[in-house]
């Protein structure tokens, strides 16, 4: 049976899921930050993945206003505002350069990769991995819908309610082709139209 994968609307949910990436694993740094930079850019897990280095921070090792991607999907540009997550790519920075100082076999600070393997730095961490490491953390918490998807999906969810059910802007923010296509992904079902319905006054 396929696994169904949900935004995670729950805000305590999401400092659980957070925490347990942060805290359960050696890598937790590295994984935390993945879901924060998938949660803030709302990209897909293979364009957070690709990332590199350069893409993110300047020759100083500080963060960049915006970061310039290709969808490998479909094919478009992405200007993704970095301004959200600077904290926490300016943490990820320092524990890289502190983990290869304490591991020098493991150049993960010197690869090019911003999510570098850690037995392979030459190449960044696979999806299959990253999926892994979701589903123990949805083990651990008994949260049976956390995928690779949940932290595109609930940026998507979060910028969704916090501006007000602004659709359009969660569509293009997304790349998606409508905004019907924006909510089947959001997981609009009946239950949150009708909460949503409530909460407007029709005079």
């Amino acid at each position: 049976m396929k696994q169904i994968v949900k935004p995670i609307k729950d805000s305590n949910v999401l400092e659980q899921v957070k925490d347990c990436l942060l805290h359960k694993f050696d890598t937790g740094r590295r994984n935390y930050t993945i879901f924060q930079v998938g949660k803030a850019t709302l990209l897909r897990v293979s364009d957070v993945l690709r990332l590199k280095k350069e893409d993110v921070f300047d020759h100083h090792g500080r963060v960049k206003r915006n970061a310039y991607t290709i969808d490998k999907k479909t094919q478009k540009r992405n200007i993704l505002y970095l301004r959200p997550i600077e904290r926490d790519l300016e943490d990820y920075y320092d524990w890289l350069e502190k983990y290869e100082s304490e591991h020098p076999k493991q150049t993960i600070f010197t690869s090019e990769w911003l999510f570098p393997s850690m037995t392979h730095p030459n190449k960044h961490i696979d999806e299959r991995r990253f999926y892994m490491i979701m589903h123990k953390v949805g083990e651990i918490l008994q949260i049976d819908y956390l995928g690779t998807h949940t932290m595109r999906k609930t940026g998507a969810y979060r910028v969704y309610v916090q501006s007000h059910y602004n659709v359009a802007l969660v569509s293009e923010l997304l790349n998606h082709s409508s905004e019907k296509v924006t909510f089947r992904y959001l997981g609009l079902d009946q239950e949150t139209r009708e909460h949503i319905l409530d909460t407007i006054d029709f005079g």
